[in-house]
């Protein structure tokens, strides 16, 4: 049993030995998760959304990488009191961030982010309407977070600080997403 037992400890520390890339190497990661999205002000609440994209990434030093990505992402917000109202938002966002490593495998990281509409429909009682007309197709973003990778395999949490406003001649409503991602990263 305890031969085992070491085996196994043994393995799980040889795959995160390989938990970050090696410095002037290129690196790959498909990804796929879950957004908690709303719109800044008054009026909404918070709904789930799908995330899924590629991120491609320089190891540039042991600490730092530079890392961007194509994301499809759902976005949007609950209309507050009334039942079951959405705005359903859909985005192809581009995330350029930088990545600090503050221990082998744990990085900070920050950067902006672009974003492109491709849909956006409000849904109310079962009937769904094409509202894009009245949105702004162009999302801008400051995203934050931190990411752990381990055996290739990266956990990644963020917060996507909106500042373009998305709906035309209206109040400031502002895209306000939580982004959660799991990866697997392949080294090129």
């Amino acid at each position: 049993m305890k031969k085992i037992f070491m085996m196994a400890v043994m393995a799980v520390a040889a795959l995160t030995a390989n938990a970050q890339q090696e410095a002037g190497t290129f690196s790959l990661q498909p990804k796929v998760g879950l957004n908690v999205t709303t719109l800044t002000g008054d009026g909404t609440k918070a709904k789930a959304g799908f995330t899924a994209g590629v991120e491609g990434m320089y190891q540039a030093t042991e600490k730092f990488g530079v890392s961007a990505a194509v994301m499809y992402s759902m976005q949007g917000a609950k209309v507050k009191n009334v039942d079951g109202a959405k705005l359903n938002y859909g985005y192809i966002n581009i995330p350029i961030l930088a990545n600090y490593y503050v221990v082998k495998g744990l990085a900070i990281k920050a950067g902006i982010q672009p974003g492109f509409m491709t849909s956006a429909k409000a849904k109310y009682e079962g009937n769904s309407r094409d509202v894009k007309e009245s949105c702004k197709k162009f999302d801008f973003a400051i995203p934050v977070g931190v990411s752990y990778e381990i055996a290739n395999v990266v956990i990644d949490a963020r917060y996507n600080i909106g500042l373009t406003k998305t709906i035309k001649d209206t109040d400031k409503k502002k895209n306000s997403v939580f982004q959660f991602t799991v990866g697997y990263k392949f080294g090129l």
